[in-house]
């Protein structure tokens, strides 16, 4: 007699969605795999290699013996990098004891998280959302809260959104500027609008998540932390992943008042204990170094955008906003909802990207998975050649649907 295997799974992970972009990014793989020339814009990773001087400081820490145990919070060296980076391109001023350095930014959510909810206790998440937000928030015990920026306010959520979200059960806010999957930048005035909310609530934290900062077409990048009235409130998220290029590296860090920072130890101390030792010793010497190949990284970010835009702009019914920052475009492509080609009919955002897939050989990914459903996330981490030639697919598979 066969026995289904599921029901001895836990009841958390049963109620845990699989990461669509990392699902997406699997169906690509396995398309590739029988022979289709698949161009997967789904993950969000910059394509360039890591810098040299960091890969050589990697190799100097190995050879030099860093292959052990490191201090579950980060190595001390790397600890004072972070601060000085902080203090350099943020105005934030934390101690190393205020620095706890993990396996990816998005370990430091999990930590926090973890740390910082109790069942039933609510986390406003500004909605579009990274996919993960909502089930890291839910797997902890919190209740997540979408709160909806609309498209036309390039999706970013207003102070009066914020206040009318607000109850006796809210215990955090979670958002990331410059975002994914939308792109938007929280200005300086926006972040201070927000701020006269949040300055009404002595128990209520922001976790802001800023991985995309270096990947900035704004002026400046503002840091919520830097509101003196918000400053005890508030643990700002960041790592190596984007800004130089080091998604596998999984250096993530955060720094936050030191209650919090010790809390968040203690949980890591369990699970995972200290990031990699030649890792850290590395991410120290990218933090402290000239930041031209991340600039330039940005530079190409910044003309493929405009590539895209154009691109975009020139297909019937998408229509997109103008991200300021990140690596992503997510155009709103609802009014091909109920369209068909005859066999296939496009119903929603996720059957369109199965569309995208199956018929332009496409990878991108719907926007249900990020707080909203009539749009779908498209990575310009890729090169100009294959940018041009998906969009080309993606406009010609669209014309067949009416």
């Amino acid at each position: 007699m066969a026995v289904d295997k599921q029901q001895y799974l836990s009841d958390k992970l049963t109620q845990m969605a699989e990461s669509a972009t990392i699902k997406m990014a699997q169906q690509a793989r396995e398309m590739k795999a029988q022979g289709h020339d698949v161009i997967s814009l789904s993950l969000g990773e910059p394509d360039f290699d890591t810098p040299e001087h960091i890969k050589k400081a990697a190799k100097q820490a190995l050879d030099d013996g860093y292959t052990k145990y490191t201090p579950v919070p980060g190595l001390l060296e790397l600890r004072e990098a972070i601060c000085e980076k902080f203090k350099r391109d943020n105005n934030l001023d934390y101690s190393p004891s205020q620095i706890v350095v993990s396996n990816g930014a998005k370990q430091s959510i999990a930590n926090l998280c973890l740390a910082l909810l109790n069942p039933g206790d609510e986390v406003i998440v500004f909605s579009p959302f990274w996919v993960s937000y909502r089930d890291i928030v839910s797997f902890a015990g919190g209740v997540p809260v979408p709160v909806h920026g609309s498209i036309d306010a390039d999706f970013k959520v207003t102070a009066e959104q914020l206040d009318a979200a607000i109850t006796s059960k809210t215990k955090a806010i979670l958002f990331s500027s410059p975002c994914n999957p939308t792109g938007s930048v929280y200005t300086h005035d926006e972040l201070a609008a927000l701020v006269t909310i949040i300055d009404k609530y002595d128990d209520l934290f922001i976790i802001s998540d800023e991985i995309y900062e270096h990947i900035n077409f704004t002026e400046a990048h503002a840091s919520i932390g830097t509101f003196p009235e918000v400053k005890d409130q508030t643990i700002t998220i960041n790592g190596m992943s984007k800004g130089f290029s080091m998604t596998g590296w999984r250096i993530g860090y955060m720094g936050a008042p030191e209650w919090i920072a010790e809390a968040c130890a203690k949980v890591q101390g369990q699970f995972t204990s200290g990031a990699s030792a030649f890792g850290q010793k590395a991410a120290a010497v990218a933090l402290q170094s000239d930041l031209k190949p991340t600039y330039e990284m940005k530079a190409a970010f910044l003309k493929r955008k405009q590539l895209v835009k154009d691109l975009l702009n020139d297909i019937p019914g998408v229509v997109s906003n103008d991200p300021k920052g990140a690596f992503y475009f997510f155009p709103d492509i609802s009014s091909y909802f109920g369209k068909s080609d005859g066999p296939v009919t496009i119903t929603d955002a996720n059957s369109f990207a199965e569309v995208i897939l199956h018929q332009a050989h496409v990878a991108v990914v719907s926007g249900s998975a990020f707080g909203d459903p009539n749009c779908f996330r498209l990575s310009y981490a890729s090169s100009e050649e294959n940018l041009i030639e998906a969009l080309t697919r993606i406009k010609r598979t669209l014309s067949k649907f009416s």
